[in-house]
């Protein structure tokens, strides 16, 4: 894992998330995909309520 990225420690599938930085900031849902990228950056994907799905940096989210 590279040391500038730092996800929440209870990241997994179906947890509800709210997006506190980033592009998104703002914005909340539920983790679909979890991905760590070539770089080590670990990435998720959102789905908000309505559907609409975007993806962000997990280090950029807390799980509630």
């Amino acid at each position: 894992m590279n040391p500038k990225d730092n996800p929440p420690a209870n990241l997994k599938d179906g947890a509800h998330c709210r997006v506190v930085a980033g592009t998104h900031a703002g914005k909340s849902g539920i983790v679909a995909d979890i991905k760590t990228s070539k770089s080590g950056f670990v990435t998720i994907t959102v789905v908000q309520e309505d559907g609409e799905r975007f993806k962000t940096l997990a280090k950029n989210t807390v799980i509630s």
